[in-house]
């Protein structure tokens, strides 16, 4: 007898989601497209950037870049995104290498060096990382959100005790970056997450 089917209202609001963003890279028809993935914590950014990479539309491979990767410590939602948009983003646009330097959360300084090459698609993904400065070097832009309480259980469960003592400080940066920028306003694709 087979198992009953569970419901999984927040994977089947990214499967949704994926097709969504699928259906809008195949209808830029670049060889290279961008996609810009932002939203609040918690709410499946990371989760939505990994299922289109697996679901990418194009023969060739796609880069995944996660902001995570790139913000100078908890208070660097800002210059995590001025890093991608300056030393990723806008080379890519430019059909140049693009570099970024990973940061080493636990040693609290730059890691080694990753190229992006430009022939090739590219997702990235993070607060903060859907700007106007960003949106113009993009082909899908796409805003990512969810119930305060959803993204908040999700996010200490990914990334647990660590993430607990900086939650709040890293709201108030998503908030200021939602204040200067209005990036669900610059998104093509708006996800509500459950």
């Amino acid at each position: 007898m087979p198992a009953p089917h569970t419901p999984d209202p927040f994977g089947e609001r990214l499967g949704e989601a994926t097709a969504r963003i699928r259906d809008a890279i195949t209808a830029v028809a670049a060889s290279n497209p961008v996609v810009v993935i932002d939203g609040r914590s918690g709410a499946g950014k990371s989760s939505l950037a990994a299922r289109v990479a697996r679901a990418w539309p194009l023969r060739t491979p796609v880069q995944l870049l996660a902001l995570d990767s790139v913000y100078p410590g908890w208070d660097g939602l800002e210059r995590g995104a001025e890093i991608a948009r300056e030393s990723v983003l806008r080379p890519h646009g430019r059909g140049l290498i693009g570099i970024w330097r990973r940061w080493d959360w636990e040693r609290e300084e730059e890691a080694e060096a990753h190229a992006v090459d430009p022939a090739l698609g590219l997702i990235v993904e993070g607060c903060g990382a859907l700007t106007p400065a960003s949106a113009g070097l993009a082909d899908v832009t796409v805003w990512v959100d969810g119930p305060r309480d959803s993204r908040r259980r999700r996010a200490l469960e990914r990334d647990g005790d660590g993430f607990r003592s900086h939650w709040d400080m890293w709201a108030a940066q998503e908030d200021a970056h939602i204040a200067r920028h209005d990036p669900q306003g610059l998104a093509q694709l708006s996800i509500v997450t459950p």
